[in-house]
């Protein structure tokens, strides 16, 4: 089981905590052995008037224990009355178990994020686990639609990382089939420009835009004009290599724009070089497995099937592994059908150590779920997973206006004239603001705001207030406060955090401790989004305490006649400035000391 880094957070404590109480009532009143006590969680209430955590132990455990839920809820909430930390414990429903928790274990929390520093919340001991983003077909630039994936697959990875897993990030280049073709003879035909044909209107099929004058004339200073006096079979490959390394080179840089970075660009190609064709080789595997079989596909209903032909041929039994239909493996003209392709390039996952496996896909892939899933399960014989993050199209709007399409690209805006405009930290942040799965409409005028409407100024700028605050406490209080973040949070550690007694005090704090709980459920989810929206709410209820002290004196952080107090408040609000900190590096996103 992953631990945490060096001490327990406080849900991971009162977990603890009522899973030693459930054992202790188990041992006294003979349950049988070997119950599974995993199933019992400590959680925040949907209602915060019903108390500070929830236990469902009473609801899972019920059955083993041979007792009604409500009756063992009893059993279990009086033993939890005895702990030192628990100040109230309340049964509900037909047997929820609803704990408040003592003023002291909140400042005992704020410790913990001052001991924990860029630990807190950290987690040690995961699995291996493979992150496959962006994989963008190396046909041109990146657009608006792949910068999403690319900040999602990106901050996933970061937060399973941070989750104790061992994260490979990888890019799977679609440079085997009909499009990089496509490809070829587009930039073949900039190359005959390069050579000073007038190529007039580029013709349709073909990518009209002008990234790919670049390739026409690297090719040209390689080759001269030797190309043009070949047969397309001749020149095809050699111009297809040098338009995919191009475009690949052009696609790193667009995310390093974002700071994205991956550790395996793996080729659809080598998956079929001649004497190491590992699509043929996964097909036999699940031929000898007895998973495929020469058949014919009945019509699909409803709207037309991209592979569907009226033909006998050689089909994965999907269905067995819980898919609508089988599915083809070789066309008609007897090459692989793309799906021949993931399989094999799935299982090479496998067999390179990964057996959870998370892909991040577009909008337009949805359909193709099941079967990959199927697909994974046949090739690991079960002992692999397959988790598909799907991610909705990107609305680019300016004031609310539909943003017109580049002159560059041909037919969209790219990913680089987006980041150049707005800044990496309002592209990544932004993309993560709303769940994958929904539309997202990126207004490129609100992300330039300085107000709470736009959340990624909000939260740098709840970071920046705190560093503002210690700045000023430096000049008015305690010229002895560290500017080193290290030496100053050590310095903070000291102070009376039990003096931190306000309700809106007391709420900061709670909402502090709840950062671990949120981290481990969000990476459990695949749902980095979950960091953004904790970020925003953190920063707001800051920005509303610091607020209030303006109207109410005895809030301001910096009390000029006690000292101890306000050396509690700087505590808390290193507290808030750590976990800012944390949460936007996860995300990707700079936190800054200042903003001007």
């Amino acid at each position: 089981m992953p631990q945490t880094s060096s001490s327990l957070h406080l849900f991971a404590d009162v977990l603890a905590r009522v899973h030693a109480a459930c054992r202790a009532l188990a041992a006294d009143a003979g349950w049988p052995e070997g119950i599974d006590f995993s199933r019992v969680v400590v959680e925040p209430p949907r209602d915060p008037s019903h108390g500070d955590m929830a236990t469902n132990a009473a609801m899972v455990l019920a059955k083993e224990a041979k007792a009604k839920p409500r009756d063992l809820a009893d059993q279990i909430a009086e033993r939890l009355r005895a702990d030192a930390l628990i100040a109230k414990v309340d049964v509900a429903g037909p047997g929820f178990i609803n704990l408040t928790l003592k003023p002291a274990a909140w400042a005992e929390a704020l410790r913990t994020v001052l001991r924990e520093a860029a630990d807190y919340g950290r987690v040690r001991g995961g699995s291996k686990v493979n992150v496959e983003y962006v994989s963008a077909n190396p046909t041109g630039p990146m657009h608006v639609g792949h910068c999403r994936g690319a900040v999602f697959g990106d901050a996933l990875a970061s937060l399973l990382q941070f989750g104790g897993h061992d994260v490979t990030r990888e890019y799977y280049i679609n440079d085997a089939g009909a499009q990089v073709d496509v490809l070829a003879r587009s930039a073949f035909l900039r190359y005959r420009e390069a050579l000073g044909e007038d190529i007039g209107a580029i013709p349709e099929g073909l990518y009209p835009g002008d990234y790919l004058k670049p390739v026409g004339q690297a090719l040209v200073n390689e080759h001269g004009d030797k190309l043009r006096a070949m047969s397309e079979a001749e020149w095809l490959p050699t111009v297809r290599a040098k338009a995919i390394a191009m475009m690949m080179d052009e696609i790193k840089d667009d995310l390093a724009a974002l700071n994205i970075r991956h550790d395996v660009f793996f080729s659809e190609r080598s998956l079929i070089e001649t004497g190491n064709n590992k699509v043929a080789e996964t097909i036999d595997f699940l031929k000898a497995k007895g998973d495929i079989y020469e058949g014919r596909l009945p019509p699909p209903k409803g709207a037309p099937v991209e592979d569907w032909e009226d033909r006998e041929q050689l089909l994965f039994k999907a269905t067995a592994y819980g898919d609508d239909v089988d599915r083809p493996l070789i066309k008609s003209d007897n090459s692989y059908t793309y799906f021949a392709s993931d399989i094999a390039y799935h299982k090479n996952k496998f067999d390179r150590g990964f057996a959870e496996m998370i892909d991040v896909w577009g909008a337009d892939h949805g359909g193709y779920i099941k079967r990959m899933q199927a697909a994974v399960k046949a090739t690991t014989s079960g002992k692999g997973a397959l988790d598909v993050k799907i991610v909705q199209l990107v609305k680019l709007l300016r004031n609310g206006e539909p943003v017109k399409m580049s002159k560059r690209s041909g037919d969209f805006v790219t990913l680089r004239e987006v980041v150049d405009e707005v800044g990496q930290d309002a592209v990544r942040f932004m993309m993560l603001y709303r769940k994958n799965d929904a539309v997202l409409d990126f207004d490129l005028a609100k992300v330039m705001e300085q107000s709470r409407d736009n959340p990624v100024f909000y939260v740098q700028y709840g970071h920046a207030r705190g560093h503002s605050i210690f700045r000023n406490a430096r000049a008015e209080v305690f010229p002895e406060l560290p500017e080193d973040t290290d030496k100053r949070i050590a310095w903070l550690a000291e102070s009376a955090v039990e003096r931190l007694s306000d309700p809106v005090e007391l709420e900061l704090l709670k909402r502090l401790a709840i950062y671990p709980r949120m981290l481990e459920a969000a990476a459990a989810a695949h749902e980095p989004h979950r960091i953004a929206f904790y970020l925003y709410d953190l920063a707001s209820e800051f920005h509303a305490l610091w607020t209030k002290g303006r109207d109410l004196p005895y809030l301001r952080f910096i009390i000029n006649n006690d000292a101890d107090l306000t050396k509690a408040r700087l505590a808390m609000v290193q507290g808030v400035v750590s976990v800012l900190a944390s949460g936007l590096a996860i995300l990707g996103v700079h936190a800054p000391n200042e903003m001007r």
